[in-house]
């Protein structure tokens, strides 16, 4: 017990300190990771946290698995078909043109061809998190370059799934008969029916049940499940366990609980993956890598070329201009994480030896390394360009339009909805009401089952970029801590909330409101104006009366009811 805590006060002080310089020079926090790793590994004269890498890095690659599955939750169908041009066009062209480029450089290297262009396809994958978080930094999302790089990306992570597919036939002798290829094929049908089975039926039914026992446990105990048991049958029928997690992750994508789904895994996932990149970082081996530094420093200035050559190809042959062409050759140039995934399942399965995989591991971290210096190089070369670009793959995008969110599906909350639905004015609306949330989803709304006061799930769902959110929640003391979450975390977004009494107002004001009605007073105000008319007073009376009532936040009423 006492070596287990020094190793991990150990690693979490070393991983924390490097995260923390990585992300302060604009390297990101995967290659903090990868470095913590080099230094708690056996390969470096550092304090080795332990010698059993393998095992570790097996245990920790559960957490591509969940990654697989949270894509495959963003993966709605719906999403992908309306973005087919530019992800099955630009994307797929991409992938394709890299890994056949790539393969056939690697061809010169290695004894097999099909393992050559494996080789070249993972490569030709870029570092989603790592660009994603770089265009970020730079404030570059929404730019015409950085649309186009989500694009590319969002095709590289698809093209994972059939590469992790691809390694266990790859590594099947070549002396197999028909009649084993055929019990394989049985196989995996009957595993993938299966996995049909509980995606679409059995795991949906059993989260309603959970949901209306308002039981959080069990809801996250059940998401567990479902990503093990497919990670288990597409293992059984000898394929990938990241496939079937996708699958799985594809089938909830369309459920009402996906944004709860993918804000419980999300801390899961966060942990598991930081360990993966720290289990890599073990992994390379800088002896074994420097017995020929020209060797490895040719692939890695070929890799980064031939990429950068090919993406800057493809965009100017789909109408961008040099300067975005310049901007995204040198930042999708580098390799990514998932061939960290792909090299170490192929070592696994014996399609690669331990050298090759070194010297593969050690490629994509170098070319990640280098990224944004090229990329800032890039950038200084595109802006002598003044060529202005109409390209554009996403479409003056939703996240430019101004959004809602309502928070809680009752009475006020479902005339809102129509009110805004019929106004044409996107937005979300979240409710921990299964019976309601149903409701809502069977007349075609964008509900969703969803806690609004966990912090997890307003960053699953983006809030910072919507404009407004409507708190319509009975429960006082939630609606209060929501609006306490949104001022604090989300100050920009104007907040609207109703509340049953004056004190429970005066709680939401005093948490950041920016505006809240009392229902029972306003149904007393009400009240008081008809019986007035009805009794005569003149429409101006009335109307004085009111707004002296109203004003400043009812001071009048609270003067009235102190007693």
């Amino acid at each position: 017990m006492d070596f287990f805590l020094l190793s991990s006060l150990v690693l979490l002080a070393v991983t924390a300190i490097m995260v923390t310089i990585s992300k302060h020079i604009g390297l990101g926090s995967i290659l903090g990771l990868l470095i913590a790793g080099i230094i708690v590994g056996p390969h470096t004269p550092g304090p080795i946290v332990t010698s059993e890498v393998e095992n570790l890095r097996h245990f920790t690659e559960f957490g591509v698995v969940l990654l697989l599955f949270v894509i495959g939750l963003e993966m709605q169908p719906s999403k992908l078909w309306s973005m087919r041009k530019e992800v099955f066009g630009l994307g797929s062209l991409q992938v394709i043109a890299s890994g056949i480029v790539l393969g056939l450089y690697m061809n010169f290297f290695v004894d097999r061809f099909s393992v050559a262009m494996l080789l070249g396809f993972t490569l030709a994958l870029s570092s989603t998190a790592f660009v994603m978080q770089l265009l970020q930094e730079k404030g570059e999302v929404a730019s015409e370059h950085g649309k186009s790089a989500f694009a590319i990306l969002l095709l590289q992570d698809l093209a994972v799934v059939p590469l992790l597919a691809t390694l266990p036939w790859l590594a099947q002798s070549q002396e197999n008969t028909q009649s084993s290829w055929i019990e394989s094929i049985v196989m995996v049908i009957s595993m993938v029916a299966l996995l049909i089975v509980f995606g679409r039926y059995i795991i949906p039914k059993a989260l309603d049940k959970v949901a209306k026992q308002r039981n959080k446990d069990a809801f996250l105990l059940l998401t567990l499940l479902s990503v093990v048991l497919s990670a288990y049958l597409m293992d059984h029928a000898g394929l990938s366990m990241a496939l079937g997690a996708f699958l799985m992750g594809m089938f909830l994508s369309t459920s009402r609980y996906s944004y709860q789904i993918e804000s419980s895994l999300e801390p899961f996932k966060g942990i598991l993956m930081s360990l993966f990149f720290i289990a890599v970082g073990m992994s390379i081996d800088f002896k074994a890598i420097m017995n020929d530094p020209l060797v490895f420093s040719e692939h890695v200035v070929m890799i980064l070329v031939l990429k950068a050559v090919v993406i800057f190809g493809l965009m100017l042959a789909f109408g961008a201009s040099k300067s975005n062409a310049i901007r995204l050759a040198f930042l999708l140039n580098q390799s990514g994480e998932f061939g960290f995934v792909l090299f170490g399942a192929a070592k696994a399965l014996g399609i690669i030896d331990d050298q090759l995989f070194v010297v593969g591991i050690g490629v994509i971290s170098i070319s990640m390394l280098v990224t944004p210096v090229l990329y800032n190089f890039g950038c200084k070369l595109a802006h002598k360009l003044t060529n202005a670009s109409p390209f554009s793959y996403l479409h003056a995008d939703e996240e430019s339009e101004q959004k809602v969110v309502i928070a809680g599906y009752g009475n006020t909350g479902k005339v809102i909805a129509k009110m805004l639905k019929n106004s044409s004015i996107p937005f979300m609306v979240f409710d921990v009401n299964p019976t309601e949330v149903a409701i809502g989803r069977n007349e075609g709304l964008p509900v969703f089952f969803g806690d609004i006061t966990d912090l997890k799930l307003l960053n699953t769902i983006k809030l910072e970029q919507a404009s407004m959110i409507i708190v319509s929640i009975d429960h006082s003391l939630n609606a209060i801590k929501v609006v306490k979450h949104i001022k604090e975390y989300y100050p920009h977004i104007k907040i609207l909330a109703r509340a049953l009494d004056i004190k429970a107002m005066d709680k939401l004001l005093l948490a950041g409101a920016n505006w809240v009605i009392a229902e029972t007073l306003e149904s007393s105000i009400r009240t008081g104006a008809e019986a007035l008319s009805l009794m005569g007073s003149s429409p101006e009376e009335i109307h004085t009366l009111l707004e002296a009532l109203r004003k400043n936040e009812y001071e009048l009423i609270r003067e009235m009811t102190k007693g």
